[in-house]
């Protein structure tokens, strides 16, 4: 694993759009038209540069796999504000932001006010998969997160992931029902 440097911005990209297409909870957020994939875009572009200033992006050495970590107490609202604009004009549509307020304020009630090492994406190429690169990926991350003392939290909604998530040591400790479920894990 190595961290992403700026140059490498479209490459994770394009790895989260293809990894993410059908994510149910990706799609929540998405506005869902006829410029969806450019919205998918948008959204992982976002979190790219959300994570490279406030967290890490890491991708793997083979370049097929990336992982985007946030440290959320480190996050600026104010120095955010246009990056949130445009992800909530490129991505989410005007009419969805209530429906993306209300949601991204259900999943942070449930984290707690400690500092975390929030996984927010882990993705690998569709065709790449299933070759230990995830796992690779996942053991780093967990030896960071030992290394700054900081439990991992992430979700997903994807039900055949809980097992993977689980294999490393995380444990559902929350649902949330958005006509999907989302599953909120703690690693130990």
């Amino acid at each position: 694993m190595k961290k992403a440097r700026a140059e490498d911005k479209q490459l994770v990209v394009a790895i989260l759009t293809k990894s993410f297409n059908e994510n149910q909870s990706v799609n929540y957020i998405v506005k869902q038209d006829n410029k969806r994939e450019s919205r998918l875009k948008e959204l992982m572009a976002y979190s790219f540069e959300i994570c490279y200033r406030y967290g890490e992006v890491y991708l793997s050495d083979d370049n097929t796999g990336c992982a985007l970590v946030l440290y959320p107490e480190t996050k600026s609202v104010l120095k955010t504000i246009p990056l949130d604009l445009r992800l909530l004009i490129k991505c989410i549509g005007i009419e969805n932001a209530g429906k993306a307020m209300k949601r991204e304020s259900l999943i942070k009630s449930q984290y707690p006010k400690e500092p975390i090492y929030y996984l927010w994406f882990i993705g690998v190429l569709p065709d790449q998969q299933h070759k230990g690169v995830g796992t690779s990926l996942m053991l780093s991350i967990l030896d960071d997160a030992r290394r700054q003392s900081k439990p991992v939290y992430l979700e997903t909604s994807t039900v055949r992931n809980i097992k993977w998530y689980q294999n490393f040591g995380f444990n559902i400790y929350h649902e949330l029902d958005f006509g999907y479920k989302l599953f909120m894990l703690k690693g130990r």
